[in-house]
């Protein structure tokens, strides 16, 4: 499954001002990790936030959004956005803005120690 250079490339302006990020590539597409919290993706064309959910239902109204449902199942905090959704700058820096709101408080996940034999 591949993901969308040129959304990447737009979520990488839009993080360029951040500190502490990194890529990588999961869940068979690009994830940004901000401060070692997963903080948006990019899954084939569309961007994945993880959002504040508290949030969620407001979001869910939003041009392009939808639950996240990548195992069969809403996971609430995170969404997908279609290209509509972040067809312009500012549809873009919306939704990594949000992200990067709740980035500020979200936890990040458990580190799985490494067991050596």
């Amino acid at each position: 499954m591949a993901y969308n250079e040129k959304l990447a490339g737009r979520v990488r302006e839009a993080l360029s001002s951040q500190p502490n990020v990194v890529e990588k590539k999961m869940m068979g597409g690009l994830t940004f990790m901000v401060n070692d919290k997963m903080c948006v993706g990019i899954l084939q064309d569309e961007l994945m936030a993880r959002i504040d959910p508290d949030v969620y239902e407001t979001a869910l109204q939003k041009k392009g959004c939808r639950e996240m449902d990548f195992t069969g199942r809403p996971i609430k905090g995170f969404v997908f956005i279609s290209p509509e959704g972040t067809n312009t700058k500012s549809n873009l820096e919306y939704w990594v803005g949000l992200s990067l709101e709740f980035n500020k408080k979200a936890k990040a996940s458990k580190k799985k120690k490494i067991r050596r034999t």
